[in-house]
């Protein structure tokens, strides 16, 4: 990070479209954050099994795995506007049933894993459609700016979610269910604003080739295979979220308001590192960059991993989301500035399918090692890993560390 943004650059939160867009992904990051917090304390507190929390993550990553592709395809052949529409009602209706279910108590443990897989099949449709929305929003030169401004602003939903969704649960365990379900209906009213698309897609027939488009266009670039799968393999190793009400209650010994500051943490960090790289764009280096906030990232999940400190615990967590952060813009912009329109919707269906795989499979990953292993023991298997991939994709990646700009 050099030099300040250029004065043209700064105004990128004028533009009308690109303020609807980011009201409307604030929201839905709010009430996906704040119902995450809820579901993971509603499951653990029932349960006390570790391993139930990797059974959610799961349970969000199946149907995106099953969908991812077709979703991509959907999305460049319709309006993506119409797609986040309905993605975020089925959101709304699946939260609000299951407030119903925890209000009158007839609602199973199973139940639960059956509506985070309801809201991880809309969340397949929603990601990339929203995703690829962004670069006909704004100028191609202002891209990284706006992913920097749009990642800030998602980090900052990052901080409200799960702290409203601790504090919430708090209040009992039906309200952070029904303020989750309030704000992805406001965030399909936002949606619905966003100006119609220049160009209305070609209606062409579903095909495997064109279905896995996405795929192949991905691997033919070396460069934008090595960034998603680094940041793939990375969290998938590092990523310690699961293990968090673990961690609230049985290692720093506190309760639903510790867990709500330890989710809220990363995004503090990431919000801190956004707004730097908004007014501070990465100018040279970046493929470099990428890698060394890799490896940060996983120097702190392991200081994090060994820590019985709260003050201690926060710090690492925020330093982690600062160091994820520069990780996400590179990837994002990378993976905008090098696809057409006609392929965004595939190729960010792709992407989304390996963010999804590392933050909820990830989270499978680390019940299944803490039944097994303790919590702490794997969460400090996965810092270590994360270190290990750093190192073996800047031997196997050379043009990804070779990576100068993001100029569009």
């Amino acid at each position: 990070m050099t030099d300040p943004a250029p004065a043209a650059e700064a105004h990128v939160l004028r533009l009308p479209a690109f303020r609807l867009f980011l009201v409307s992904r604030a929201l839905s990051s709010i009430g996906f954050q704040g119902s995450a917090v809820a579901i993971g304390w509603l499951v653990y507190d029932t349960t006390r099994n570790p391993f139930d929390l990797g059974l959610v993550g799961l349970a969000q990553f199946l149907p995106m795995l099953i969908l991812a592709f077709v979703a991509g395809h959907v999305a460049d052949q319709f309006d993506r506007r119409r797609i986040g529409l309905v993605c975020q009602i089925i959101e709304a209706a699946t939260l609000g049933v299951l407030a119903l279910g925890v209000f009158q108590g007839w609602l199973p443990v199973w139940g639960v894993f059956v509506g985070v897989a309801v809201i991880g099949a809309a969340q397949a449709f929603e990601r990339p459609t929203m995703a690829a929305l962004l670069p006909a929003i704004v100028p191609l030169n202002q891209l990284q700016t706006a992913v920097a401004t749009s990642t800030s602003v998602m980090q900052t939903s990052m901080i409200i979610g799960p702290a409203l969704g601790g504090l919430l649960y708090g209040l009992g365990p039906v309200v952070p269910f029904v303020f989750a379900a309030s704000c992805f209906a406001a965030a399909s009213f936002a949606v619905t604003a966003l100006p119609p698309p220049k160009s209305i897609p070609i209606k062409a027939p579903v095909t495997l080739k064109r279905v896995f488009a996405g795929l192949a266009f991905i691997r033919s670039k070396p460069v934008m295979l090595g960034a998603i799968s680094l940041d793939l393999f990375a969290v998938l190793l590092g990523g310690a979220t699961a293990m968090l009400p673990v961690y609230a209650r049985d290692i720093l010994f506190a309760g639903p308001w510790a867990l709500g500051f330890l989710r809220t943490a990363p995004a503090v960090g990431a919000v801190v590192m956004s707004l730097l790289l908004v007014r501070f764009p990465l100018k040279h280096n970046v493929g470099r960059d990428m890698l060394i906030a890799v490896a940060i990232f996983g120097v702190a999940t392991l200081v994090f991993a060994l820590s019985t400190n709260i003050i201690l615990s926060v710090t690492m967590l925020a330093i982690l989301g600062a160091a994820d952060t520069v990780s996400v813009v590179v990837r994002s912009s990378l993976v905008q500035l090098m696809t057409p329109d006609e392929m965004r919707g595939r190729v960010n269906a792709v992407n989304a399918l390996f963010v999804g795989a590392s933050n909820q499979l990830g989270e499978f990953r680390a019940g299944t090692f803490a039944g097994f292993m303790g919590p702490v023991g794997a969460v400090v298997f996965g810092g270590i890993g994360t270190l290990v991939v750093v190192a073996v994709w800047a031997k196997i990646f050379p043009d990804l560390r070779k990576v100068d700009t993001l100029e569009g």
